[in-house]
């Protein structure tokens, strides 16, 4: 059997490859030649090509043809239509900003997406509503036009936000640089009370694996794909600091003016939910974290420690911008505080309406209830 990963170095990536060694797949990537991974064994075939566009994938591909391919990188439309005469099976990965709301959650009645959302809710229409998730919609079709014409068996997985090693501009290191400077506190929105899905790559990379062992059941259809134990920003915040052994203090500000933290959400947009329901991922397939979360985001946190991320000039200059905003929002919202503390209330216990009764048949309780 031969399988081809287009893309296959980022974080997921390497892990699907060896999956699918594993499996007894001569296996094969297709990437634009600039990035490797030491993960990945030398004797898988490096084929260098462009899936950014037809003409340069249908030449690196030329006359192979495949058993699986599963598409991680490149305009999947494209890669939709060339793969059709190179292959009976296709996976391919995209992400969430098809759905309506992701960037404009003002479109949505009540304000904001879904909780948690499910992979039928609406979907951008236009371009001209989200240019992006226009062509990520328009992307997922393609491929689910080629299944229903026969071209091939597809599958098309929803990615979350991906932890984990080698990623190319890693978010937890806008967490791990506040610690490694000294910094002692963070500014989150609404005290980090919002929910982003998330996936650890090794969870992820498990996910497509199902895909490709369950084509009779995952054929056809689009799965959102996430770790099951998820966590808020703040509980995010908390889980890094403390695996490099300490703590950051979090300040809620309210989610228009948590300036800072906007570094720390999908597109800078609006502070909104993005949890992503994975049902069907699990009653399918039978999903499962094959790596507690915790225990993933630990690592990820690690690896960084020992291999910093080159960010460049503009990061710098804009974390110390942040610093500077974090402090002056820091100084408000202890201000705020000791003002709200100045105003009196006493807390009523808490007592459910059900009656207790003491005695059979009694009309009333103590409570008089």
């Amino acid at each position: 059997m031969k399988a081809l990963v287009i893309g296959g170095t980022g974080p997921t990536g390497p892990h699907i490859v060896n999956g699918l060694i594993e499996r007894g797949y001569k296996t094969s990537i297709l990437h634009r030649g600039a990035h490797d991974s030491d993960l990945i064994p030398a004797q898988v075939e490096r084929i260098v090509g462009d899936p950014h566009f037809k003409q340069t994938l249908s030449v690196a591909l030329g006359d192979r043809r495949f058993d699986l391919i599963v598409a991680t990188y490149g305009r999947i439309r494209y890669v939709a239509e060339v793969v059709a005469d190179h292959t009976d099976r296709l996976i391919t990965v995209g992400g969430s900003p098809g759905y309506r709301g992701t960037r404009q959650p003002d479109r949505l009645f009540p304000w904001g997406l879904q909780v948690p959302l499910p992979e039928d809710a609406p979907q951008v229409e236009t371009e001209e509503e989200f240019r992006f998730g226009y062509l990520a919609r328009i992307s997922e079709l393609a491929v689910l036009e080629r299944h229903d014409a026969g071209d091939y068996i597809a599958t098309h997985l929803r990615y979350p936000l991906i932890y984990g090693p080698r990623q190319l501009i890693p978010m937890e290191w806008r967490v791990m640089r506040r610690v490694l400077d000294g910094r002692k506190h963070i500014v989150l929105p609404d005290d980090g009370h919002i929910l982003f899905s998330r996936g650890y790559a090794v969870n992820m990379a498990h996910a497509v694996l199902l895909a490709v062992d369950n084509a009779r059941v995952s054929g056809g259809k689009i799965y959102n794909v996430a770790d099951i134990h998820q966590f808020t920003l703040g509980q995010w915040v908390e889980v890094i600091a403390n695996a490099m052994d300490t703590k950051l203090e979090i300040v809620g500000i309210p989610g228009d003016y948590a300036y800072p933290a906007r570094e720390l959400v999908i597109g800078r947009t609006e502070m909104t939910h993005q949890l992503f329901d994975i049902y069907a991922l699990r009653a399918d397939l039978g999903y499962i974290d094959i790596v507690p979360p915790i225990e993933g985001l630990s690592e990820t946190v690690r690896w960084y420690r020992d291999n910093p991320p080159r960010m460049g000039d503009e990061f710098e200059a804009e974390l110390k911008v942040n610093y500077e905003t974090e402090d002056a929002l820091a100084k408000l919202d202890s201000t705020y505080r000791t003002q709200l503390s100045e105003i009196e209330y006493v807390s009523r216990p808490y007592r459910h309406p059900y009656a207790h009764p003491k005695k059979p048949n009694e009309k009333w309780d103590h409570r008089k209830r």
